[in-house]
């Protein structure tokens, strides 16, 4: 199959989306039968920087005036998104329903064992502290277990903070080519999967702030609840806005959320030691000591 980015920049080209670095040409080669993307080449954003630098400016100013924003880039590539071609058997192409009862047992049994996965990779005083908040992340997860309907969609797929350039004339999304810690993962997804991702990044920037900004963790913990609510309010608004609230459905962003911060264990473990201490920064906020109840 070919690299789905030269196809994502065309449609979203065709679809108005502007809020991209927009694609001038793309060079693939065949190998071995399938085409492989060597280079792609998009115009230039004066002044940009990604949100690894700009946020956490932001998170160590206790600056949010930039999440309302964010959640309309959000909505608005979520609205070009919804109408990609090549949904999947069971989903009708013009509202992108799926049916239902088969997403639920793959995201359920996705989630679990993410899960299991983060508890077995996790070792230490973190992985003994994670493994008595076990049961909670469990039951957070319990939505996932069941029959996820609604819309599906091809969604960013690996939607954080670090794929936001901020440039001279606003904000722009990049790199459209899927999570690269999750092998196989289906392109159409909930825009719940999206928006957790997003929402679990503005988390992390708050604990890179406390890292490296020396930011106290209390006002670090409240810019990120400020900042995910504003964040998540502006992207229903603009999704009502024009027409389309049924794409979001809400209840699915916190297991989301909570999966996600199992694939950051995971990954720290086999990738990149030191990021640990984010996602187990922004579990010990979400499941303080005086909460127990594993």
């Amino acid at each position: 199959r070919p690299h789905p980015t030269p196809e994502i920049f065309a449609h979203l080209v065709e679809a108005g989306f502007n809020d991209t670095a927009p694609p001038y040409a793309a060079l693939t080669r065949a190998t071995d039968g399938h085409e492989v993307l060597l280079a792609l080449m998009t115009g230039y954003l004066p002044e940009a920087r990604d949100g690894w630098e700009w946020c956490v400016d932001e998170a160590a100013a206790g600056a949010t005036d930039f999440a309302p924003e964010l959640g309309r880039l959000a909505a608005d590539l979520h609205l070009a998104l919804s109408t990609f071609p090549g949904a999947p058997a069971g989903v009708e192409a013009a509202t992108g329903i799926g049916t239902g009862a088969a997403m639920g047992e793959d995201a359920g049994a996705r989630a679990a064992g993410a899960l299991r996965e983060a508890l077995d990779l996790t070792d230490g005083a973190d992985g003994a502290w994670l493994a008595t908040r076990a049961e909670a992340l469990r039951r957070e997860l319990a939505p996932l277990d069941g029959p996820v309907a609604g819309p599906r969609i091809r969604i960013h797929g690996d939607l954080h903070v670090g794929q936001v350039l901020r440039w001279r004339d606003g904000y722009a999304v990049i790199d459209f080519d899927g999570n690269p810690t999750v092998a196989g993962a289906d392109p159409y997804q909930p825009v719940a999967r999206d928006v957790a991702q997003l929402t679990t990044s503005l988390e992390h920037v708050a604990q890179v702030a406390i890292r490296r900004r020396a930011t106290p963790p209390g006002l670090a913990a409240a810019w990120a609840a400020r900042a995910r609510t504003l964040l998540v309010t502006a992207y229903k608004a603009r999704l009502a806005a024009r027409h389309r609230p049924d794409l979001l459905d809400e209840s699915l962003i916190r297991p989301f959320e909570v999966e996600q911060e199992c694939r950051e264990l995971i990954y720290a473990a086999r990738h990149l030691p030191r990021w640990r201490y984010a996602p187990m920064g922004v579990l010990r906020t979400w499941y303080p000591q005086e909460k127990d109840i594993a």
